[in-house]
């Protein structure tokens, strides 16, 4: 148990820096968007995604892609980045279908 104890504080205060603080805020901000959207599939009796998904999606994976280019990782580098090309191209088409004047018509 006292194994378990010294690698905790190794891990979470000795080698605690802002980028590891960072790193934890960009995953809270990341694991927010299940939140949000598990909130909203609850509320409504069925599986939603709201809007404000996509943008947890941006913010915790923008975080998420800046730490990953400081840890020089590639796999996360490119997972980040993939993953928010499409974060931004669901919210075009959310906002693009919002201004459809043939959506405003009806």
């Amino acid at each position: 148990m006292s194994d378990m104890w010294n690698w905790i504080h190794e891990v979470f205060v000795e080698q605690f820096t802002l980028w590891i603080a960072l790193g934890f805020v960009a995953q809270f901000m990341f694991m927010m968007r299940f939140v949000i959207q598990w909130l909203a599939s609850e509320r409504a009796g069925r599986s939603v995604v709201p809007v404000a998904f996509w943008f947890f999606s941006v913010f915790g994976g923008f975080l998420l892609f800046i730490y990953a280019l400081h840890r020089q990782d590639p796999v996360f580098i490119l997972g980040q980045g993939l993953g928010l090309f499409i974060y931004f191209r669901n919210l075009w088409l959310i906002f693009r279908e919002a201004k459809s004047p043939m959506k405003n018509a009806g």
